[in-house]
């Protein structure tokens, strides 16, 4: 069956061994990574002349994404002319019993967020670049809401359900409008630390006489 628009399943593997994690965790390889998703199968060759790094280096930190699970050989070529190409497919990862893997992981999302508001504050720099009507479609948006812990769940699936509406886009480029442009989701939601100590939660019981 060929994928269509409204077949948006998308798998995503649960990360649980720490070389994955650090496979993941390197602003070079997020790169490298995001450049084989977005545009297709490449060399390490042809990659550096993406990421301004040596064939060498960008071939290191492939076979190291590809250690991880995260892109493979497509099986063309040899050595750093070699073609690797990404695995479509998401990852999960925190929230485990191991410390150790747990801090890999905070690392890694940590380094997600950073590069995607480095990428927002480059987009702030170049808007003009793509036109008022693209600038103006262009959005980010705040809110704070009071949610119990089934709303907040509820409301990670529906957030969820709406970034992956058109994920097969990337493994069917004919499903790409000839108008579309490859655009940069991100969502978060989280208890506030600051906002939930209130000073009444602070204040201890006074003794009765």
């Amino acid at each position: 069956m060929s994928a269509t628009e409204e077949d948006n399943d998308w798998p995503v593997r649960q990360i649980t061994d720490l070389d994955s994690l650090r496979a993941l965790a390197h602003p070079l390889r997020m790169r490298l990574l995001e450049l084989l998703a977005a545009h297709g199968p490449a060399t390490a060759t042809e990659l550096a002349g993406r990421v301004d790094e040596s064939p060498a280096n960008c071939s290191w930190h492939l076979r190291k994404l590809a250690d991880g699970g995260f892109i493979t050989e497509t099986g063309e070529g040899t050595g750093r002319r070699r073609e690797w190409k990404f695995v479509p497919r998401g990852s999960s990862f925190g929230n485990t019993d191991d410390p150790e893997l747990n801090a890999a992981g905070d690392a890694a999302g940590t380094m997600l967020i950073e590069r995607e508001l480095a990428e927002y504050r480059e987009w702030t720099t170049q808007r003009s670049r793509f036109g008022p009507e693209w600038s103006d479609a262009a959005f980010s948006t705040q809110s704070m809401q009071w949610l119990t812990l089934e709303e907040l769940e509820t409301l990670n699936a529906d957030i969820t359900r709406l970034l992956l509406r058109n994920i097969n886009r990337f493994t069917d480029p004919s499903l790409r409008p000839p108008d579309a442009k490859l655009i940069r989701l991100m969502a978060w939601g989280a208890p506030s630390i600051d906002l939930n100590d209130t000073p009444d939660n602070d204040k201890t019981t006074e003794d009765t006489p």
